[in-house]
């Protein structure tokens, strides 16, 4: 199991990790293998393996490492061919979308769009290329993934016996929480929101006088992500963005700039670049409010008052945060908190911040919930919420009879994990592969 484990884990990082920190020119190239009428490079190798044992120490010493990078990118190659040959189709909208994210997020570590193109030997254009490119080949050989995995079960005995087998290897369960929350932004004056919408007007009068939507963002749009691509937000999926943003946006013809449009970010100008039935590009210009001059009394108030009813038991929490919570994604599910973008029942609390897990150790029992919390993110807008203690589950061992489900799923991954690996290699056979390393 550890060896799939590693191949699986090297494969899917051989696919990810094509920024690499060496500088190629030092290292004297040479072909290392060839598949079909591609070749690899030993400098492709030599910079995978370097940042492997940046992000992974314990292999520091694993004298295999650059072998095992070597034939997952031979495993890439050849899973990409077929994947052509079997006509796969990517959703390119949703990958234009993510290499937009990935790009705002890599030019944000450079000081300038110059030194950036001078550390990559390309031009930004071609950069946000190679993103582009680099998340296709992640979403074709995903989506092949997905459709050898399809229908696979695992029957009863197949979970004992993996069980049985692996018992020794499954990971400790450290201790998980189950919480609910309550968020509250604090309430802007208005003064503040008067201010900002001076500011947003100006610019919309500019915009009727015919100035450059994408020169008025690059100039005056507070928000840092997109105002240096002109307000570009890319393309996005319904759901991604706050209701009163997306409506607005849904609305517009494209070209068409909106009316003045309130989030509780600030004042947004919208324009419309692209729609499709489920997903569209825009761009905006937005103008935030002051949040040195938030009201923070009124959110405090209601949160106290909200936690008073429910323990009271005069209504649910859940009711609540469905009613009240200004957090979309968790208001939704009656509060329940989100870890790595899905709602999971528990979660470990080492994966909570600091301030969170001091919160949660002060609540006792079950159906506990905190006093109204003053929240300041590493990154966003502070916020005050409150916590609810839905449940909590001891660090223990993996067991058949409390942790079937869990082990179950390991099962069921692993039996994927094999079915993929043999479908591969059977593909090897079909393909032209040497090796000169």
């Amino acid at each position: 199991m550890k060896n799939i484990l590693m191949k699986v884990s090297l494969f899917v990082f051989a696919l990810s990790s094509f920024f690499q920190e060496v500088s190629m020119a030092d290292v004297a190239d040479r072909i290392v293998a060839v598949v079909g009428n591609e070749i690899i490079l030993k400098s492709e190798i030599d910079g995978r393996e370097l940042m492997t044992r940046m992000q992974y120490p314990q292999l520091a010493n694993d004298k295999g490492l650059a072998r095992s990078i070597l034939e997952g990118v031979i495993d890439q190659k050849i899973i990409l061919a077929k994947a052509k040959i079997d006509s796969v189709g990517v959703d390119e909208n949703a990958i234009n979308s993510a290499a937009n994210d990935r790009f705002r997020s890599l030019s944000a570590r450079f000081p300038s769009k110059g030194e950036m193109e001078a550390r990559f030997g390309k031009s930004a254009a071609g950069i946000k290329e190679q993103i582009k490119q680099e998340l296709r080949n992640q979403q074709l050989v995903e989506t092949l993934r997905r459709k050898k995995s399809a229908g696979v079960l695992v029957s009863n005995s197949e979970v004992e016996s993996f069980y049985k087998e692996n018992r020794d290897q499954l990971p400790d369960l450290p201790l998980e929480v189950s919480v609910s929350q309550i968020v509250k932004y604090p309430e802007v004056s208005a003064e503040v929101k008067a201010e900002a919408m001076g500011k947003i007007r100006l610019l919309q009068e500019e915009l009727k006088s015919g100035a450059d939507f994408a020169e008025l963002a690059r100039k005056y749009s507070q928000d840092p992500g997109s105002a240096k691509l002109g307000g570009d937000l890319g393309y996005s999926r319904k759901g991604e963005f706050i209701p009163s943003f997306e409506a607005a946006a849904y609305a517009l013809r494209e070209g068409q700039v909106s009316d003045v449009v309130e989030t509780r970010f600030g004042y947004h100008l919208i324009q419309l670049l692209n729609k499709e039935s489920n997903s569209l590009r825009c761009r905006h210009i937005l103008i935030i409010f002051d949040r040195s001059k938030t009201e923070s009394q009124s959110a405090l108030a209601q949160l106290s008052e909200i936690r008073k009813k429910v323990l009271d038991r005069e209504v649910s929490f859940a009711d609540m945060a469905k009613k009240y919570s200004d957090d979309i994604p968790t208001a939704a599910i009656g509060g329940a908190m989100i870890m790595g973008g899905n709602a999971a029942e528990y979660f470990p609390v080492t994966a909570l911040r600091p301030e969170l897990r001091d919160i949660l150790a002060a609540l006792k029992k079950t159906g506990d919930i905190s006093s109204p919390q003053k929240i300041v993110p590493q990154q966003g807008e502070t916020f005050f919420a409150i916590f609810r203690l839905n449940g909590v589950k001891p660090a223990h061992k993996l067991t058949l009879e409390s942790d079937y489900a869990k082990i179950e799923q390991l099962a069921l991954e692993n039996k994927n994990r094999k079915r993929f690996s043999e479908w591969v290699d059977s593909l090897r056979k079909e393909v032209f592969v040497r090796i000169l390393d």
